[in-house]
């Protein structure tokens, strides 16, 4: 199949688009700027996308089987500019939409996000739970998600959203905006400062997946199994929640094995008596097409990731004395 990713440069975006092309599919990645295709996937096509203009985009779509939505901005990009987020995670998507529909396309994969449900997440969610979140990044991408799903419900296209919870992994390359994220940005100091130093006490829960499963899920969807299933939202997790602090001990722990040397581990003590919520994140539309994302150990994902900081961020000579 012929498959176009938007934002086929960025973190997710890159390593769905070698995934798939591994996987024997002919991928486009799309981009805001001209450029060629990249060194870690030289057979891609490279398309210029143009987000105002309904025929480019339509044009960009031509001869395309399926399209994977994984442009967007996130959550701080949001946060400063809520009008330019509705635009582009809003506005942009419905506009890609209606393109890919008018192109013929097959299908279409939008990445959102687990976010659209509140911040911070807590308690107990699946995809029936009602999104609550007011924040710009929440809202946009809830706008984004009803282009998607108004045009397969009137049967024009099939649409698929994707609420993705923590995703990580190693990216393309090292200029990818991805270092922002908890366990890219440990494994980063962890190379760089054999430090691993958290913001907080590290007790809030989380629910971390590896890029790896998220890239078998969109092949899944990507090649029509999941056609006649019952719902269109699909929450992507591992649910298997723990805390920021256990994840920094198993990455603090596999630098050992990586690296050779385990990192300070440094964290903000909380009180004595305080409680952080737990989180159950379900992906229990997935489970009803057989699909288990469940028993994540990291240790594979986090390994590939340490040896990619290794080799992208050399470590200053102040931090080895």
């Amino acid at each position: 199949m012929r498959i176009l990713i938007t934002g086929g440069f960025g973190f997710v975006g890159g390593r769905l688009a070698v995934h798939l092309a591994q996987a024997g599919h002919q991928i486009v990645l799309g981009s805001r700027n001209a450029s060629g295709a990249p060194v870690w996937l030289p057979q891609a096509e490279v398309a210029q996308i143009e987000w105002n203009d309904d025929v480019a985009l339509e044009h960009c779509c031509d001869g395309v089987d399926v399209v994977i939505h994984a442009a967007g901005m996130n959550a701080q990009e949001c946060a400063a500019d809520p009008v330019a987020a509705l635009a582009f995670n809003g506005l942009a998507t419905a506009r890609l939409v209606s393109a890919a529909s008018r192109a013929g396309v097959q299908r279409l994969i939008y990445f959102s996000t687990a976010h659209v449900y509140a911040s911070p997440l807590v308690g107990s969610i699946t995809e029936e739970t009602c999104p609550r979140n007011l924040q710009p990044y929440a809202t946009s991408h809830l706008a984004g998600e009803q282009a998607v799903l108004g045009i397969s419900q009137r049967g024009q296209m099939q649409g698929v959203v994707l609420r993705l919870s923590n995703a990580f992994g190693a990216p393309m390359h090292k200029a990818v905006n991805c270092w922002m994220l908890l366990v890219n940005d440990l494994c980063k100091q962890a190379v760089q400062t054999r430090k691993l130093l958290l913001q907080t006490n590290g007790l809030q829960q989380r629910d971390f997946i590896e890029l790896t499963k998220v890239c078998r899920v969109v092949e899944y969807f990507a090649e029509g199994h999941g056609e006649l299933a019952k719902s269109a939202i699909f929450n992507v997790g591992s649910g298997e929640s723990q805390s920021v602090f256990a994840m920094a001990q198993i990455i603090q722990q596999r630098c050992v094995v990586v690296l050779g040397f385990e990192p300070f581990l440094y964290r903000v003590e909380g009180g004595l008596n305080e409680i952080h919520p737990v989180l159950d994140y379900r992906s229990a539309n997935l489970a009803l097409l057989g699909i288990q994302l469940t028993n994540s150990y990291h240790t594979v994902e986090i390994d590939k990731l340490l040896c990619f900081c290794k080799t992208a961020f050399t470590p200053t000579p102040s931090s080895n004395a």
